[in-house]
């Protein structure tokens, strides 16, 4: 098993409203425009990732994108493809349909950002809230 963790933390103009991407970004900052973002000022962005990580996503393995604040937790289910680039700097998007770009953490999401648990996109709306952001890989799938 692979595993990675990203902290970041909540913004006032969180809305996690898109219906076919979600977002995690190093920015510290969050416009109403951004309805995928579920949370700003992250610690890791895609270039931050290991090279074992990002060589199973590259091999289609499937990802599972745990998100947990508070007491709450959702998870989202995406798949790698060969074709991820992997090297952006301040941003990672989980995508429902197979486009990808040099943002792009993961493809075919079981959800998007208004999928998400609404309990912590309301948290997720105050900016002193700390988020924990899990993505696992189990090599054998």
């Amino acid at each position: 098993m692979l595993r990675e963790v990203i902290h970041c933390r909540g913004h006032e103009n969180v809305r996690a409203t898109h219906k076919s991407t979600l977002e995690f970004t190093k920015e510290d900052y969050l416009t109403p425009r951004g309805d995928c973002i579920l949370c700003v000022s992250a610690d890791k962005s895609l270039k931050d990732l290991s090279e074992d990580f990002k060589r199973a996503l590259r091999m289609g393995k499937r990802l599972i994108v745990r998100i947990k604040v508070g007491g709450f937790v959702d998870e989202v289910i995406a798949h790698g493809d060969p074709r991820l680039i992997l090297d952006h700097e301040y941003s990672m998007v989980v995508r429902k349909s197979t486009y990808i770009d040099a943002r792009t953490l993961a493809v075919r999401a079981n959800k998007a950002a208004k999928d998400i648990d609404r309990r912590i996109v309301e948290l997720l709306r105050n900016p002193e809230t700390v988020a924990e952001v899990e993505l696992v890989i189990d090599e054998n799938l």
